[in-house]
């Protein structure tokens, strides 16, 4: 689907030189001489390469049709992830390293929106919170409640965050998936 260079956005998907590219910042610029053009910088999905391009505002840019299907999280081997359709049961299967450090946040059964480009899954999107257990983190210090202090800990998924003095080993807790930041205890 062709669309004009001003409506590209953040977080689009665009068809160009040959590959599919994510858009990760844009910035629409009118100088005092010359005609309007959209400055973006996307990464390339399929080869994780970085690419700056200037577009005129009459330019016309081919964004990619993306199907996004519901998939719920199954198990995970060496290599990959197995994700099931709820509704047909159908299985597919993931490699990690397009999933990233997103997969340590998945869980059995946990509900993701899989992204598929030419019936090849090229993306997941986790829920915005996932409930997570803290595997170890230090002792709050008395007297460090002047300024709301953070103190790092660790989750049982491996991955290392900040949280209040109060959070102890054990307890179990919300985070963002989007910052991986801590939101509340449970």
């Amino acid at each position: 689907m062709k669309i004009n260079a001003g409506e590209i956005r953040v977080g689009m998907l665009l068809e160009y030189k040959n590959d599919l590219w994510q858009v990760l910042k844009t910035q629409h610029v009118k100088p005092g001489k010359g005609g309007a053009f959209a400055q973006i910088e996307m990464k390339s999905v399929l080869k994780n390469t970085k690419l700056n391009e200037r577009f005129r505002s009459s330019e016309n840019v081919e964004k990619a049709l993306v199907e996004e299907v519901n998939f719920n999280f199954l198990y995970e081997d060496e290599n990959s992830y197995f994700f099931m359709s709820p509704k047909t049961f159908e299985q597919i299967e993931i490699k990690k390293i397009i999933i990233g450090e997103k997969g340590r946040l998945l869980t059995e059964n946990l509900e993701v929106v899989v992204s598929f480009y030419n019936e090849n899954p090229i993306s997941i999107e986790l829920p915005n919170q996932v409930r997570c257990v803290i595997d170890k983190t230090d002792v709050a210090l008395k007297g460090q409640t002047v300024s709301s202090s953070y103190k790092p800990a660790v989750l049982e998924n491996g991955l290392n965050i900040q949280v209040p003095p109060f959070i102890e080993t054990g307890d179990e807790i919300v985070i963002d998936t989007r910052n991986l930041e801590y939101v509340k205890k449970i």
